[in-house]
């Protein structure tokens, strides 16, 4: 049999994403911070591109004189000269106002592992226990928890067999005498043992050994609150047992949470919700971006002194001149996007949760006149402050559920008549996904139960065995089953 290697050319049509399509969707499917940051990035690296500053309150602006015209002239013109002339440089060196920020001067919080690597600083050790000791540290998580094998510390540092291993549990131990107890646990129940041990004169030395069984032991009777069973296990009173457990909730699961801060999420709103006169009006948020325009400047001197002179500048012209276009493209986009939504859930900015009705990206798409991948992109990280709250856009999309009156209602509504139902429900006799699947039924929403648990667990909402505990401890009588 004879083979050989033919080669054809064939014309197909597929399509391609230019350069400059590609970042356009790439900026629309940013945040508002996050966009703001890529326009000032632009700024500084296009001379073409100015941050246009927002006008002061109560400022009025002046027409600027002859002389201050000429000046500006000028200034203008001689900057552009150096810009062309100067070499192509990637250093940038800050003014004296730069330089000087105040905010450098503030502390940053002390990190768990900076707080640790300062107590190995002031044990006295060898360099070898000292780097095995600061691996270890290295490895922990934010929680304060050793996630890894010390087998694998052991690879990444190229030390590898049975003493390695030894010095390595060594170095653990090191690590966990340190302070705050409890960190470099390998699991809760470890991190909280060792943290009796560091606080043992905090409780009786009989409470205190019980506590320790019931973590190592039966941490998952401690977790389901079945104290009797713990009680019949550990051959000790119902008295004893609460207070090992009263001991141990006064422990810490999560150490690392001491030290360092937590960065907080900023929420700033790309549109606003308000209603007037009757009417819902919605409206984009200026202050979310920075306003970018052109400098007419340096573009006059640049196509005076001929576009052909430098190509590299005339590709930066022609790129300030697309983004200046391509903010307004956007936030005309969002803005168009926010008003179908806003015209589709007027009955969820009037009554709330319980009003939402199923949405679908293509209903936007087909309004707006775009695909429905560019409203995906739109709504990604947008937000909408209304009344009611900030909602991201993607709150206001999801799928219908029928049920058996006709019409579908969005989870969003069934997750609110489920937390009213549990709401009203009686603490010692609290409802089960079933139940409350049952009850969802006969007001016509037909929907299963394991439907229902997953948006219990959605809006982090304990499931009946542990509401009916917490009805019990608070010292009502049981209700009969």
């Amino acid at each position: 049999m004879n083979t050989s290697i033919v080669l054809q050319a064939r014309q197909v049509q597929a399509p391609v994403f230019s350069p400059r399509l590609q970042q356009a969707v790439r900026l629309l499917q940013m945040s508002s911070q996050e966009y703001a940051q890529a326009l000032r990035d632009a700024a500084e690296l296009n001379p073409f591109l100015e941050i246009d500053a927002p006008p002061q309150e109560g400022a009025t602006e002046a027409a600027p004189s002859e002389n201050e015209a000429a000046a500006e002239h000028f200034e203008a013109a001689a900057a552009f000269d150096r810009i062309t002339a100067a070499p192509a440089s990637g250093e940038r060196h800050l003014s004296h106002d730069e330089s000087v920020d105040l905010m450098q001067r503030v502390p940053l919080p002390d990190s768990l592992r900076a707080h640790l690597h300062g107590q190995l600083g002031v044990l006295r050790l060898s360099a070898r226990e000292l780097a095995f000791a600061r691996a270890v540290v290295e490895a922990l998580d934010d929680d304060g928890y050793l996630r890894i094998s010390l087998a694998d510390i052991g690879a990444a540092l190229g030390e590898t067999g049975g003493e390695a291993e030894r010095e390595l549990r060594t170095a653990l131990r090191r690590v966990q005498a340190l302070e705050p107890a409890g960190v470099a646990a390998r699991d809760v129940a470890e991190c909280l043992c060792l943290q009796l041990d560091a606080h043992a004169d905090r409780a009786d030395g009989r409470i205190r050994q019980l506590a320790r069984r019931i973590l190592e032991e039966h941490i998952g009777w401690l977790a389901a609150r079945e104290t009797g069973k713990l009680a019949k296990a550990l051959a000790a009173t119902a008295r004893d047992v609460q207070s090992a457990i009263d001991c141990i909730r006064r422990l810490d699961p999560h150490p690392g949470w001491q030290f360092g801060e937590t960065a907080a999420r900023i929420v700033i709103p790309d549109v606003t919700v308000k209603k007037v006169r009757g009417t819902w009006k919605t409206s984009l948020n200026t202050s979310a971006l920075p306003r970018v325009k052109l400098n007419t400047a340096y573009a006059q001197m640049f196509e005076k002194h001929g576009t052909s002179q430098c190509p590299a500048m005339k590709e930066c012209l022609e790129q300030a001149r697309w983004m200046v276009g391509g903010v307004s493209q956007r936030a005309s986009t969002i803005l168009d996007v926010a008003r179908a939504i806003v015209a589709r859930q007027k009955m969820f900015l009037e009554h709330g949760p319980l009003a939402m009705k199923p949405l679908g990206l293509r209903e936007i798409a087909e309004e707006v006149g775009v695909h429905p991948s560019t409203v995906s992109r739109t709504v990604h990280n947008k937000y909408m402050a209304t009344p009611a709250g900030v909602f991201e856009l993607q709150h206001f999309f999801s799928r219908g559920l029928n049920h058996a009156a006709g019409g579908a209602s969005a989870p969003v509504a069934l997750q609110g008549l489920i937390r009213e139902l549990i709401a009203v429900e009686k603490p010692v006799a609290p409802l089960s996904d079933a139940a409350l699947a049952r009850q969802l039924a006969q007001q016509g929403f037909r929907i299963a139960r394991r439907t229902v648990t997953k948006y219990r667990q959605s809006m982090n909402i304990d499931p009946f065995e542990r509401r009916r505990a917490q009805g019990t401890d608070a010292g009502t009588p049981a209700w009969p089953a």
